[in-house]
């Protein structure tokens, strides 16, 4: 008790009605607290290891359904050299059938003559000999069997398979089927999206602004930040969504069009002008990595599975490209179809791309090989533009003409007009982790609604 260097409680002195004291309903309080944070804790690992398993589930379910899918193209493409090849065997065939039918013919007529021939001398007819003999003479005139021989000719030829090279080359490069992508954010099927809850809108004009522009490309970053492109001044703007204020702009010796996010905060954006794809780094002054060129007009830009998909006019085409811009291919859109393609969104299976026409006022899915698969179509969907894909795999597109927000199925079977009386919507991005959508418009207000 005289210990002069230790603070002492004498608990007969301190314990006298301390199960009425603040002392002890306060540490209840914070043990009933931290019970709960435990609680919450268990729940959430719960339902982590239930959203693992599901995720493990659908992953096999994709590998394998994307196996098949490679399955069946192969079957569709061997089927097409086989027909290819029975064709030419059958055409073959029938040219050497013909050409034995007029041998055969041929023969018998000269071995007819040559009897004939023998006959009337042995019986001395000599009127029909001579007959005879004038008939063989014109036969023997005749050119059948070397049209026979020439027409032969052309079937002289072997059967061979050559392979395609590039794709024996695929095959052999590393993580050709797909990789397992790791993300932080486990994000699960989302339930049907009902309405949009509008939100405070917002400011994202700048001094340097010399007017009130049409946004028309807008992406979400991965820092939780976006990014807008601003055609008609040649500007991107980097706007933060917890401040909701511009915290970085540049400008550009073009008008960008369209923006896709990419890993790493980088983000590839269409300058139509230039006829040039610029991938630039976002957390990092806006600062260029490299510079793509593309043969035509490239508008509408979209980032899937390691590969950029941009829509490019005359000739109205999807170019498919890699970051690099060093691997690449076209898909061909029917200008029967096609009037004035301009933004572009690609489902979550790679089977189908989604493109905005705002010459035909139509919603429009094709596959990979350029086929159209659906078309969607409303009255109120006037001048469709800027689209963005849901978790469900539904679709939300700006109607610049209309002034509304569309809500479309991915099988663009069904669809309703979700928001009314936009100024000129253009462009369209949503945010994951915020449960966000965020509208461009022609106006110094960002649009925000929630989903719900």
């Amino acid at each position: 008790m005289d210990h002069r260097t230790c603070k002492i409680d004498y608990i007969p002195d301190n314990c006298a009605g301390i199960g009425d004291s603040e002392e002890y309903k306060g540490t209840m309080w914070l043990l009933n607290q931290k019970l709960k944070e435990i609680d919450s804790v268990m729940k959430k690992a719960t339902v982590r290891d239930k959203e693992i398993d599901v995720c493990y589930d659908n992953l096999i379910q994709e590998i394998v359904k994307f196996r098949k899918e490679i399955n069946d193209r192969l079957d569709q493409l061997q089927k097409q050299i086989e027909k290819e090849a029975d064709r030419k065997k059958s055409d073959d065939k029938q040219v050497i059938k013909k050409a034995l039918q007029t041998c055969t013919n041929v023969s018998a007529d000269m071995n007819k003559l040559q009897s004939n021939l023998s006959s009337n001398n042995q019986s001395k007819q000599n009127g029909q000999l001579y007959i005879n003999i004038k008939q063989a003479q014109s036969n023997l005139k005749s050119d059948e069997i070397e049209k026979a021989e020439e027409t032969l000719e052309k079937t002289n030829m072997q059967y061979t398979f050559e392979r395609n090279k590039n794709l024996e080359d695929i095959l052999f490069k590393p993580n050709i089927l797909g990789s397992l992508n790791l993300s932080n954010n486990l994000v699960l099927p989302r339930k049907k999206v009902d309405k949009l809850i509008e939100k405070e809108d917002i400011n994202v004009r700048t001094k340097s602004d010399t007017c009130k522009c049409r946004i028309t490309g807008c992406a979400v970053l991965s820092s939780n930040k976006l990014v807008l492109a601003y055609y008609c001044i040649s500007k991107l703007k980097i706007v933060d969504i917890q401040s909701k204020t511009v915290t970085e702009e540049k400008a550009l010796d073009s008008g960008p069009w369209d923006i896709a996010a990419m890993p790493r905060d980088q983000i590839a954006v269409t300058l139509p002008d230039n006829s040039e794809v610029i991938i630039i780094k976002a957390a990092s002054n806006l600062s260029t990595v490299h510079n793509i060129p593309v043969k035509s007009e490239c508008y509408g830009i979209t980032y899937h599975q390691d590969h950029l998909y941009v829509v490019c006019k005359y000739p109205y085409s999807v170019l498919v490209l890699d970051k690099q811009g060093t691997d690449w291919y076209m898909i061909s859109l029917n200008n029967e179809i096609f009037k004035y393609p301009e933004y572009i969104v690609v489902s979550k299976d790679s089977r189908h791309i989604y493109i905005s026409d705002y010459g035909i006022d139509c919603i429009v899915s094709i596959t990979l090989q350029g086929d159209v698969s659906a078309v969607y179509k409303h009255e109120r969907l006037s001048g469709p533009r800027g689209m963005v894909m849901l978790d469900d795999g539904s679709l939300l597109v700006c109607c610049y003409t209309s002034r509304t927000i569309h809500h479309i199925s991915g099988d663009l079977k069904k669809g309703q007009k979700m928001i009314d009386d936009l100024p000129w919507t253009r462009s369209i991005c949503y945010s994951h982790h915020h449960d966000e959508v965020y509208i461009g418009c022609k106006s110094n207000q960002l649009k925000n609604y929630r989903l719900k």
